[in-house]
């Protein structure tokens, strides 16, 4: 973990603060927002926001196996992915692990290989990486394992996945299709088949199983929710059980029904950014317009989370403090982090600079610590604190 920025003053800066865009200086001292007539950094040109707080991104996946055939370690996958974060202004991310009937990368012997390696690196990490379980629905016989594991490593946030009918439709109509997933999961497509049937032979035990799981959550406070509701009625479903958060709803109907409850919608900023979603379901670019999408996650590409909101600026869905907000504030106060989010008094010291006529991001500031420097922000920002060191001596 880098060290402590010296006490500073950014000056000159538009920063984004109570929802609006202000000629303000913004003072950093001790990992915290603060005040005081500290040493000043001329920060004029640039844009000053919240930290990138990101619910949900499996592009880690990509550093630890950029092809099946071809893994690497997982602390080193999670050393790049922490890199790349801070690159793109994140300073608060949760990485979407599969606890899946699948295999592969995505089973529960790798689910917990990485929460044992995350727990090791995060002592190093520059950006305060977590980890969100993807719980597949049809897997009660591992419940007391996946309970042990996610409070053993405290984890924060689960979101319960079916993707059984779909693998089963696989299996049944694109031969080719499920020869890649099994080619994935390390198994055979024969192999394959059998252990989705062995899931579906578990049918009637899962409403059992998410009520086991939802009422342990519940008494350890962790976040739960559901991931690609097809429809009103299964959204409706998971809400009952108690899973809150809509993240990837798939139809207008299920961003609807979450909606109707005020239940927070999570879409996808690769979607924003490029106009539709990469599988065929619904633009997030039309569930924003129509109020129905509350943040943006990575999902799978951290330079999307900034691009996105810039592109819902640019076609007036959205001002920048408000699509700003759905990349900061918002997962902020859906996740309970009371102390990021915003450019408040004594939050933690997390933010971005950004050169305002490029909007490209030259500096990431993750707790008054410098996880990322580029361009002529980097410059200033660098002279400052070599300023402050000479004056010392």
């Amino acid at each position: 973990m880098t060290a402590l920025l010296p006490p500073l003053r950014l000056t000159g800066a538009t920063l984004l603060r109570d929802g609006a865009l202000q000629q303000r200086s913004l003072v950093i001292e001790e990992g915290l927002i603060s005040k005081g007539p500290l040493p000043e950094v001329d920060l004029s040109g640039y844009l000053v926001l919240p930290g990138i707080i990101d619910l949900h991104g499996d592009a880690f996946e990509r550093h630890i196996a950029p092809r099946p055939s071809a893994p690497f370690p997982i602390l080193a996958g999670l050393r790049w992915t922490d890199r790349e974060a801070a690159a793109h202004g994140v300073t608060t991310a949760w990485l979407a692990q599969c606890w899946s009937w699948e295999g592969g990368m995505r089973s529960p012997d790798f689910a917990e290989e990485v929460m044992a390696a995350l727990a090791a690196y995060r002592p190093r990490a520059h950006t305060d990486l977590r980890l969100q379980i993807r719980c597949e629905t049809h897997m009660p016989e591992t419940r007391e394992r996946m309970l042990a594991a996610v409070l053993r490593h405290g984890i924060d946030y689960v979101v319960f996945n079916d993707h059984l009918p779909e693998a089963l439709d696989v299996a049944d109509r694109d031969p080719h299709r499920l020869a890649l997933w099994a080619e994935r999961a390390g198994e055979t497509p024969t192999a394959f088949v059998a252990r989705l049937r062995e899931a579906r032979a578990r049918s009637r035990d899962v409403p059992r199983h998410l009520c086991a799981l939802a009422e342990s959550f519940d008494s350890h406070d962790i976040r739960y929710g559901s991931h690609d509701d097809p429809d009103g009625d299964t959204r409706e479903y998971y809400r009952l059980i108690g899973a809150r958060i809509a993240e990837f709803p798939t139809t207008v109907s299920a961003a609807k029904l979450a909606r109707a409850f005020n239940d927070p919608v999570l879409m996808g900023a690769p979607n924003v950014v490029r106009g539709r979603s990469q599988a065929g379901n619904i633009s997030a670019q039309h569930l924003i317009a129509a109020g129905l999408c509350d943040a943006l996650v990575s999902d799978y590409h951290y330079p999307c989370l900034a691009e996105a909101a810039w592109t819902l600026v640019d076609k007036g869905l959205r001002s920048l403090p408000e699509a700003w907000a759905m990349i900061s504030t918002t997962p902020a106060e859906i996740m309970g982090l009371v102390d990021r989010g915003s450019l408040d008094h004594g939050k933690r010291a997390d933010f971005v600079v950004i050169d305002a006529e490029t909007r490209a991001i030259e500096a990431t500031v993750c707790a008054g610590r410098l996880t990322y420097l580029a361009g002529k922000a980097g410059a200033r920002l660098v002279s400052a604190m070599q300023g402050q060191r000479m004056a010392a001596e």
